[in-house]
């Protein structure tokens, strides 16, 4: 899940940035020490406003200017049982990578699909019985089902695309137009016509 934080933190703004209009240098030195990085929050991806900015401390023997700073970042954190979208990014015997956002999860093998599932050299997974075929830069859509973050590096998401609703795009809109198809169609009720009696006397 995407999330947009209101982080504080004292940043090093170091020598090199200091030329720089002071919002710009600060941005910058917050882009170098926290875009990419993996904390509690989730994986860091974007600086979007610098708030505010507090006097400078210099440290002797240090040639940077540490400020107070409070800033808008954007995080992605994965969730337990979260329905994520993202593309396939690689095809192994074991399973599809699945890029979603800034890391990739692992839809093993016998996660694709309701099928014996088959792995050609040509890189493409294959049920056996529904014929359907996963490749390299389908778009797909799956839950996460097990999450591991220790590092950026080593970061680790299991899905799955087994259930309801998930798997390629292609194959949702087919089941999604077959089960269309298949709705009965209810016969229009006939509209009922109001008679009129005629009163005695002829009117």
């Amino acid at each position: 899940m995407y999330s947009i934080l209101e982080l504080k933190s004292n940043i090093r703004v170091p020598p090199q940035f200091l030329g720089k209009n002071l919002k710009e240098a600060v941005k910058s030195a917050i882009e170098k020490e926290f875009i990419g990085m993996l904390g509690k929050h989730g994986i860091f991806l974007a600086v979007l406003n610098v708030k505010e900015i507090g006097e400078g401390t210099i440290i002797p023997g240090d040639g940077a200017v540490y400020y107070q700073t409070s800033f808008e970042t954007l995080v992605y954190r994965p969730i337990m049982q979260e329905v994520v979208e993202g593309f396939v990014s690689e095809i192994t015997e074991f399973g599809a990578f699945i890029r979603i956002g800034p890391i990739d999860g692992l839809v093993h093998v016998s996660q694709v699909m309701d099928d014996y599932v088959n792995y050609a050299e040509a890189g493409v997974l294959q049920g056996k019985e529904s014929k359907r075929s996963l490749k390299v830069k389908d778009k797909v859509r799956a839950r996460i089902i097990a999450i591991s973050l220790k590092n950026i590096r080593g970061a680790k998401l299991g899905l799955t695309m087994r259930q309801p609703g998930l798997g390629k795009i292609e194959w949702i809109e087919a089941e999604k137009k077959k089960g269309d198809e298949e709705k009965p169609v209810k016969p229009e009720k006939k509209k009922k016509t109001k008679t009129t009696k005629k009163k005695k006397g002829g009117k």
